[in-house]
């Protein structure tokens, strides 16, 4: 399993760190008691004191591949647990069995370990599913309608929403909530021994319809469907609600800061009213863990939203949910992006309280930074021309040395073989010079990057006059690192692989999947009843795919090993397409942020 570094950055101050900070001060927590697992109160409080300073929680339901979003909430859940002595638990809120599926439950697991954290703490595992409580959550729900606390209700789904009002106007009770606790009783087993279809009735909690709160008004607790479930298999034909078992999943995990994204907000009156009501009827340890919001990540040029994820998968405008343009984190790991880009990206925009638009270039400039400290230095030529050395003997051969990456001599250098016939990139030519063009044209010298000075004597045209070759002539005395090099000053510096050795390579450009920064959004001067469809915001040039001259050295390059592409940008061997001797690969991002011109 992977880990963070050992030494990570100082992480910067926010208000949850304020508030875990005041709790440990106080002792808020200082008292808990812990079995070694999840459970309910009389089990906790037969454990040891807890030697977790504090508890958090990562609790995705597994029903598709998690995205840029979702890494903003792992570091800020998992990095928590590891700065103040506690553990994050890798729970599963898997409680809608017609939607979740192992596959999505190990590529969760996956991302997770590949952003650099684990849930092994104090000698434990702490990775666990809310469908491992579901007869907790059961026996709980019988004790809150013995208690008066919950009902059967079965009117239909509409029904129910009529009479559950709106933001303006109260709700209106059930012509069912004033049934007997021995009623309710025996409909709920009955609804658990699968005697109801689908809908029949569902189990509603009692609070108050004319509460201003509408997440109070008697809110689901169960539904009754009928599918199989990915762990628990036909087990059970009633499951529990979102609302119902997040609460309480993490009291009986001694969760002690639960923090979810702003829209839950809303639904904190009913996450403290249902774990107090149980803990008050002894079932639930205390005390209670409390939930806390931040904003969540509000990124341009993507969508985070997963129907047009699916949208964008289901309908071919990308070629799965592994594809690099995809904000998914299987889709960034393939495009080349780094754990450790998103841990600085994570710490860079920071948690608060106030929703607020990161620009891309934010997430890519960290990606940047660290490829630019961590990728070794290749030479490819993306659109190659060939440059003929005249005077360069038929056969010979002249090796250069390149350092592995400027910043780290202690990775040594390679050998780069020079030949008679090289390929450099086509724009570093032009028969006619433009202003301020200091590359290759008829006259004009230029140095050949950790090789020889060369002057350009002309070049060859094929019938329709475009440029085939260029012609050079090279000063033998001129190589780099050889005193002769220091007699030659040069304007034009030109990266080149020799064609009798060049690796001949598939090469994926990847850009940005959509043109707009706020895809489908409105735009200045839209008419106010303007729909717009995100999907027309695609960027036709989100990926081209090109054969490139690669030097050779990066015929041995493995599935997923990083380089900086000297001028074009940083690149990943693609980790599925790749064969051993045979690498694919795909951009991660450019060397400097070539959208902020365009803006």
């Amino acid at each position: 399993m992977s880990k963070p570094p050992s030494s990570p950055p100082a992480p910067a101050a926010n208000f949850i760190r304020n508030i875990i900070e005041a709790d440990l001060a106080s002792g808020a927590y200082a008292g808990r008691r812990w079995s070694g697992r999840p459970g309910p109160a009389a089990q906790q409080q037969a454990g040891a004191p807890d030697p977790a300073k504090i508890r958090t929680r990562f609790p995705p339901e597994p029903n598709g591949y998690l995205h840029y979003g979702h890494a903003k909430s792992i570091c800020l859940n998992f990095g928590l647990a590891r700065d103040f002595g506690g553990v994050c638990h890798m729970r599963f809120d898997d409680t809608n069995p017609t939607r979740e599926e192992q596959e999505y439950v190990d590529g969760i697991l996956e991302a997770v370990q590949w952003l650099g954290f684990g849930w092994d703490a104090f000698g434990a595992s702490h990775q666990y599913f809310a469908s491992d409580y579901f007869p907790w959550l059961y026996a709980f729900a019988e004790k809150l309608i013995e208690h008066g606390d919950a009902y059967v209700d079965s009117q239909s789904a509409e029904e129910m929403r009529a009479r559950r009002g709106t933001l303006t106007q109260v709700g209106e009770d059930s012509p069912f909530r004033g049934r007997s606790v021995a009623e309710n009783l025996d409909l709920f087993r009955r609804m658990k021994a699968g005697e109801f279809a689908d809908g029949a009735h569902v189990l509603r909690l009692k609070i108050d319809m004319q509460s201003a709160n509408i997440n109070l008004r008697d809110p689901v607790a169960y539904r009754i469907r009928h599918a199989h479930h990915h762990r628990t298999g036909d087990a059970w034909c009633i499951y529990p609600m979102y609302d119902y078992t997040h609460g309480v999943s993490d009291a009986l995990e001694n969760v002690t800061h639960s923090i979810c994204t702003l829209e839950f907000e809303d639904h904190r009156p009913l996450y403290d009213w249902l774990n107090e009501k149980l803990a008050a009827l002894g079932l639930l340890n205390t005390p209670l863990p409390r939930q806390y919001e931040f904003s969540r990540l509000n990124l341009s040029y993507v969508v985070l939203s997963k129907r047009k994820l699916i949208q964008l998968v289901e309908e071919g405008h990308v070629a799965g949910w592994d594809d690099p343009r995809l904000p998914t984190l299987v889709g960034a790991r393939r495009r080349g992006f780094t754990a450790e880009g998103f841990r600085l990206f994570a710490e860079r925009i920071g948690v608060s309280k106030s929703d607020s638009w990161i620009d891309m270039s934010v997430l890519e400039d960290c990606m940047r930074e660290h490829l630019n400290e961590s990728a070794e230095r290749r030479v490819a030529v993306l659109d190659p021309l060939r440059l003929v050395i005249t005077n360069f003997p038929e056969g010979a051969l002249e090796t250069c040395h390149a350092p592995n990456h400027p910043l780290h001599p202690e990775l040594g250098k390679r050998e780069m073989p020079f030949t008679r016939e090289l390929w450099i990139e086509r724009e570093d030519f032009q028969e006619v010079p433009e202003k301020g063009f200091h590359r290759l044209y008829p006259g004009n010298t230029v140095r050949l990057r950790y090789g020889f000075v060369v002057t350009c004597t002309g070049c060859e045209k094929d019938a329709a006059g475009n440029v085939t070759a260029v012609h050079a002539e090279y000063f033998a005395d001129s190589k780099s690192g050889t005193p002769g090099a220091d007699n030659y000053k040069t304007k034009g510096n030109l990266h080149w692989v020799s064609v009798a050795h060049a690796y001949q390579a598939t090469v994926r450009l990847y850009d940005r999947l959509f043109a707009h920064p706020n895809p489908g959004g409105r735009r200045e001067g839209d008419a106010p009843d303007l729909e717009r469809d995100f999907l027309d915001d695609i960027n036709p040039d989100s990926l081209r795919v090109i054969t490139a001259q690669l030097e050779p050295s990066l015929r041995d390059a493995a599935p997923e090993q990083r380089f900086q592409f000297e001028r074009h940008g940083y690149f990943v061997a693609d980790r599925h397409d790749s064969k051993p001797g045979a690498p694919v690969f795909n951009r991660a991002v450019t060397l400097k942020d070539g959208w902020a011109q365009r803006a």
